[in-house]
C-alpha cells in the first residue's frame, strides 16, 4: 500500500522514488527490475527517477574509486600527482606579469628576438595576424597593449607603407614569405603615401609662402626704416641749415648793430668836436686820438647819414630868460 501511494523504499542504502503503479514483486526484484516496465501489464507505468550509481572516471579502476581498497603505491602516486598540481598552480599564480614596454623598447626587443623582420633598416611587410604569432613565440614578454601600440606605429610608418607598395610578399617572424600582398592593401598604402606626399608638399608650400611673406615684410620694414633714416637725416640737415642761417642772421644783426654803434659814435664825436671849446690838440688828447685819426673820423661822420637814436628823450622844457637879462652870444672855438 505504501508503494502505491508513493512512499520511499530503502534498497542498499539508496532511497528511490517509484511510480505507484509498480507491483510489489517488481520492487522486491531490485533496482534493475524496477527500472524496466512490466511486460505483462497492459498499462505503461514508468519509474519517475531512479538515480544511478556514480560513473567511473576514464582509465580508473575499482581501487581508484575506493581509496580503502587501493594499494599503497596507488595512494602515493595519487598524493604526488595532487602535490604537483598544487605546486604548478602556485607557480603560475606567482609568475610575474609581462612588463609594459614603450613602442621604442618593444622595437628594440623585437629586433633582438626576430631580426629577420624587425631589424633596423628597410622594413618588410608583415604576415597578417602576426600579433598572435608574437605572443606564441615570445610568451610573457609583451603585453597585448604594448604589441598593439608598437604594431600600429610600425605598420603606419612611411617606410613600411613604401615597402608594402613595392614588395609582392608578406613575411613571417623568420623572414620567410607568408602570402602575397593583397591588391587592396597595396592600393590603400599607395593612397596613404600620396595623401602624405600632398600634405607634405602643402606644408612646405605654406612654409615657403610664410618665408616669402616674412621676407617681404622685412624688406618693407627695411625700406620704411631707410625712409625714416633719410627723413631724419634731412631734418637734421634742415635743422643745421636753419641754425646756420639763424647764426648768420645773428652775426649780421650784431655786425649791423656794431656798425650803427660806430656810426653813432662818429656822429657823437662830430657833435662833441663842433660844440667843444677845446683846442684841437687838447680835444684829441681828451678822446685818445691822433689828429689824423680825428680828421678821418670827422670826415666819415660828415659823409654818413645821421642814424636814428636808439631811445628818444622826452622834450626838455623851454628855458625862460629873466626879464632884463642880456642874450649871450655863442662861444667861439679858439684857434
Amino acid at each position: 500500500p505504501r508503494a502505491r501511494h508513493g512512499a520511499g523504499i530503502q534498497d542498499g542504502g539508496a532511497r528511490q522514488r517509484v511510480d505507484p503503479g509498480i507491483r510489489r514483486d517488481d520492487i522486491q526484484g531490485g533496482l534493475s527490475s524496477a527500472a524496466k516496465p512490466d511486460p505483462l501489464r497492459s498499462d505503461d507505468n514508468r519509474v519517475h527517477s531512479i538515480p544511478s550509481p556514480p560513473p567511473m572516471l576514464e582509465h580508473s579502476s575499482p581501487a581508484d574509486a575506493d581509496p580503502a581498497s587501493a594499494g599503497p603505491s596507488q595512494v602515493e602516486a595519487g598524493a604526488e600527482s595532487a602535490a604537483l598540481e598544487v605546486a604548478g598552480a602556485v607557480q603560475a599564480a606567482a609568475a610575474p606579469a609581462a612588463a609594459e614596454l614603450s613602442p621604442a623598447a618593444s622595437a628594440a626587443r623585437l629586433a633582438e628576438l626576430f631580426p629577420a623582420v624587425f631589424s633596423p633598416g628597410v622594413p618588410k611587410p608583415l604576415k597578417l595576424r602576426i600579433q598572435g604569432d608574437l605572443q606564441l613565440r615570445a610568451p610573457g614578454v609583451f603585453t597585448r597593449k604594448a604589441l598593439s601600440a608598437f604594431l600600429h606605429r610600425h605598420t603606419t610608418s612611411t617606410a613600411y607603407l613604401r615597402s608594402l607598395v613595392n614588395s609582392p610578399h608578406r613575411f613571417d617572424l623568420d623572414g620567410a614569405p607568408a602570402g602575397e600582398v593583397a591588391a587592396e592593401h597595396r592600393d590603400a598604402a599607395a593612397a596613404e603615401l600620396q595623401r602624405r606626399r600632398e600634405l607634405h608638399e602643402a606644408r612646405r608650400k605654406a612654409e615657403r609662402d610664410a618665408q616669402r611673406e616674412a621676407q617681404r615684410q622685412a624688406e618693407r620694414a627695411g625700406r620704411a626704416a631707410q625712409g625714416d633714416a633719410r627723413r631724419a637725416h634731412a631734418a637734421e640737415d634742415d635743422a643745421r641749415r636753419a641754425h646756420a642761417a639763424h647764426a648768420a642772421e645773428d652775426d649780421a644783426r650784431r655786425a649791423h648793430a656794431a656798425e650803427d654803434e660806430q656810426r653813432r659814435q662818429r656822429q657823437a664825436l662830430l657833435r662833441a668836436f663842433e660844440a667843444s671849446t677845446l683846442s684841437r690838440s687838447n680835444f684829441c688828447a681828451l678822446k685818445g686820438l691822433t689828429e689824423s685819426e680825428l680828421d678821418a673820423l670827422l670826415a666819415q661822420a660828415r659823409q654818413e647819414p645821421v642814424p636814428a637814436p636808439l631811445f628818444t628823450d622826452p622834450p626838455s622844457p623851454a628855458r625862460t630868460t629873466r626879464p632884463g637879462a642880456a642874450k649871450q652870444p655863442p662861444r667861439q672855438r679858439p684857434s
